[in-house]
């Protein structure tokens, strides 16, 4: 039995941020030696809202080199640009023709992005869990490392499999494999600066709601320093009232390695004074390795180069297999 694998991604929209890489990068970096590891930057969901096209392929480079930065190893992962590899907007034509609409309308986050949007909502924001779907299943993966608001969208990747299996496949016989959520709780849900309610976003206009991986101590510091808290002096974790101390107490506990116990008794005590520029420390000090290895592998534009296309290669070995596989179930003639 070889090892389980795993299929994730991360759109080039922006400098990743703390909640990228406390709820996702962090974790897949952990548990790498333990899978097959396929790492993709998923430049076709980048441009379901209105994008900057000046900046796009500059913003991909940004997100392969974070990812090697923060500790993902070549010798457990590929990474590789989405768009690079064919096989994933085939394979969504073909599950387009099979998902109904209602499926899509009634996703949570559709909803949700098309009201942001307004009028002009491009069919690509409703389609896109479609090409998520493909993205996962092009590569049998066992398992998808996903955030609670997600969860949805992998559900819907499973009854698109199960559709596709049921109406081509044979019984003792699937076309595609039903991938399993991995969801880890700790640091899962990282949420603003600005509203300890919301989840940290790159899509909030606010900079100051978000810490990026990239940002400069100063940066930090003043980010931390004018982040929302309240009035009440002592610090608890879970307490609905005071959803940011419960926030920048979860920050600090997984940065500094400390459990919630330690750090509870530690600032049980503490006005926020007190604590930001705590918090503020070990943030640099998490971040500065990951900034200093990022450095490095920007200045070798050849390195960076040869890892994408060498992932290319072997993410259009895996894929096209299940493609074809899809093709021939439904009936295509194979090229001659």
């Amino acid at each position: 039995m070889g090892k389980q694998r795993i299929l994730s991604g991360v759109q080039p929209t922006g400098n990743l941020h703390l909640g990228n890489y406390l709820g996702a990068i962090r974790n897949w970096v952990e548990g790498q030696k333990d899978y097959d590891n396929f790492f993709c930057v998923v430049d076709l969901h980048a441009i379901t809202v209105p994008h900057n096209p000046a900046t796009l392929a500059e913003d991909t480079l940004a997100i392969a080199a974070l990812y090697l930065a923060c500790g993902i190893d070549l010798e457990y992962a590929t990474i590789f640009v989405q768009s690079h590899v064919k096989a994933h907007t085939e394979l969504t034509w073909l599950l387009n023709c099979i998902t109904p609409l209602n499926w899509l309308t009634d996703m949570i986050q559709f909803k949700e992005k098309a009201i942001k949007q307004g009028e002009n909502v491009g069919t690509g924001l409703l389609d896109y869990p479609v090409l998520m779907a493909a993205d996962i299943l092009l590569y049998d993966a066992d398992k998808v490392p996903v955030g609670e608001d997600q969860k949805q969208h992998l559900e819907l990747t499973r009854d698109i499999a199960v559709r596709i299996n049921h109406l081509f496949g044979q019984p003792k016989q699937p076309i595609l494999k039903l991938p399993a959520p991995m969801i880890r709780k700790e640091g899962a849900r990282v949420m603003s600066l600005t509203d300890g309610r919301n989840k940290m976003s790159k899509s909030d206009p606010s900079e100051m709601s978000r810490i990026n991986i990239l940002d400069s101590p100063d940066v930090i510091a003043k980010k931390i320093k004018r982040c929302k808290t309240d009035l009440v002096k002592g610090l608890t974790f879970d307490d609905p009232e005071r959803p940011e101390c419960h926030n920048l107490l979860t920050l600090y506990s997984i940065l500094s390695g400390k459990s919630q116990e330690v750090v509870a008794a530690e600032c049980a005590d503490l006005g926020w004074g007190q604590f930001k520029p705590m918090l503020t420390e070990v943030t640099i000090e998490s971040l500065k390795p990951i900034q200093e290895k990022y450095a490095q592998i920007r200045e070798d534009k050849d390195y960076l180069a040869t890892v994408l296309r060498q992932g290319r290669l072997k993410a259009e070995a895996v894929a096209n297999q299940t493609l074809n596989r899809v093709k021939n179930a439904m009936g295509y003639l194979p090229p001659f």
